[in-house]
């Protein structure tokens, strides 16, 4: 029989198929389906420190609306039982997946400042998460503000959240740093239990009409997991990191690659708001075909196969191949 089951976190999960954090997760029923189409693990959609902070200041503008007119400026109140001020509508809804599920549930963190981390994280592990997910998606825009001091900052806040919780902590990067193996490790230092590679980069479009920025978000193809594939296969072996892969994952072939490059899971949402929920169990299926067909007995078996350090040329993830790429593409073709 084919074992799928794989660790991450700390946790034995019965396959590597994890469904990242989206809007997805932000229904119970939705979950209940995850775990019933094979999901070994949910990561929740994030609690953003930003979004609490402007529906505190949207909150307090409408409780101090109209106090000072007629009796009826009662009616400006909004209704207490739909708002959810701060982060209790987020933990709540942990205590009710851990309830719903079977399956590890990981929370999933974007703070601003120290503290709102610090505070949020301790709160995430308070209401039940069995992990949780730091969602580093920070944008710098000052010419002031060097790489050295970013790359302090989040290691800091490593140091500082493993110091509140007892839960492990993943850190989900973005591919921008100028040495993604170098911080890897400086994280690991600092007690990061795992890291997640890579956050999608979610850039403005211009409406030329109205002059004004319009988001633009598109769903991630399989293309864009070569990168993670080529970061995960250097990092396996140099760190002592579990290894997660999120973008582009969206076949078994593509999980199977993710194993081989070193990762514990795949991780995938695009697919699932593409053709369902349910693609989950055909990935499944497909997975153990494939094994089925060229003799794995095991997930443990392939991972790190196709690493950095395993493959006779090694070269093929340095500068070398960049050429060998260029050279091999033929004009018309």
């Amino acid at each position: 029989m084919i074992d799928l089951s794989t660790t991450y976190l700390g946790l034995t999960l019965k396959n590597p198929l994890v469904c990242s954090s989206s809007p997805l997760c932000e229904k119970i029923e939705h979950l209940q389906e995850m775990e019933a189409a094979g999901a070994s693990a949910v990561v929740l959609h994030s609690l953003f420190e930003k979004q609490i902070t402007i529906d505190s200041l949207d909150l307090h503008h409408f409780l101090d609306y109209g106090t000072e007119s007629y009796a009826e400026s009662i009616s400006y109140f909004p209704d207490m039982r739909d708002y959810n001020l701060g982060p209790e509508g987020y933990l709540e809804h942990i205590r009710a997946a851990k309830k719903a599920l079977t399956i590890p549930v990981i929370g999933s963190l974007n703070g601003v400042t120290m503290g709102g981390w610090t505070r949020y994280a301790h709160l995430i592990a308070d209401a039940g998460a069995d992990a949780l997910e730091l969602n580093l998606y920070h944008l710098p825009t000052s010419a002031k503000q060097t790489a050295v001091s970013i790359e302090k900052d989040f290691a800091e806040l490593v140091v500082s959240i493993k110091a509140l919780i007892k839960i492990p902590l993943a850190v989900k990067l973005s591919p921008f740093f100028t040495s993604p193996a170098a911080f890897a490790k400086r994280l690991e230092e600092a007690g990061a239990d795992a890291v997640v590679l890579f956050n999608r980069f979610y850039q403005p479009d211009f409406d030329l009409e109205a002059l004004e920025i319009k988001p633009s978000l598109q769903l991630s193809t399989p293309h864009e997991l070569l990168l993670r594939l080529h970061w995960v296969a250097i990092l396996f072996g140099q760190v002592n990191l579990d290894l997660a892969v999120t973008g582009g994952v969206h076949s078994a072939l593509d999980v199977l690659k993710v194993m081989m490059a070193g990762g514990r899971v795949a991780m995938m949402t695009s697919v699932l708001l593409k053709y369902g929920i349910a693609h989950l169990g055909a990935v499944r299926e497909d997975l153990l075909e494939w094994m089925r067909e060229h003799d794995y007995d095991s997930i443990r078996q392939m991972q790190g196969s196709m690493s950095f350090n395993a493959v006779a040329n090694p070269a093929a993830y340095e500068r070398g191949n960049y050429m060998r790429v260029l050279r091999s593409y033929t004009a018309g073709k």
